[in-house]
């Protein structure tokens, strides 16, 4: 499968939103951070909202980066390394207090425990059980609309 642009950014909405969700739902009480349970909810919410949209962002730039390689495309395992940048440039954000709903300095700890596991969870469900229930995914070019 070679991925389009709008396949990708689907994918990246709906399992960021689903699998995404789900996840930050389940990791938010164990998270370290010295705020009542309805304000971290708000905070981790808030990051992940602020990883889709910048994420949205860095697909037009990895778009426009794969069209200098042969098969307009790269390895999977490039999609788990692409947190380092898109994980450094949402803590730069939320250290310089630009995102917006979030007032209060987020601990790194907190943060990257929230972060890696949210990406890793939902790379390992594109790269695996996203095949089973989205059968045509593969052949739409990631296109779930």
């Amino acid at each position: 499968m070679l991925p389009t642009l709008n396949g990708r950014i689907q994918t990246r909405i709906f399992l960021l939103v689903v699998v995404g969700g789900i996840w930050t739902l389940l990791i938010t009480p164990v998270l370290p951070v010295d705020l009542p349970l309805a304000d971290r909810y708000r905070v981790t919410f808030i990051v992940l909202l602020t990883v889709l949209v910048f994420g949205i962002v860095w697909e037009f730039i990895y778009h426009f980066i794969q069209q200098f390689r042969w098969e307009k495309d790269w390895p999977t395992l490039f999609g788990l390394v692409t947190a380092v940048n898109e994980g450094a440039l949402v803590w730069v954000l939320l250290e310089l207090g630009v995102v917006p709903g979030i007032s209060s300095p987020v601990p790194l700890g907190a943060y990257l425990l929230q972060f890696l596991t949210t990406w890793i969870v939902v790379w390992l469900v594109a790269n695996g059980p996203m095949r089973v229930p989205f059968i045509h995914w593969r052949f739409r070019g990631g296109r779930l609309i």
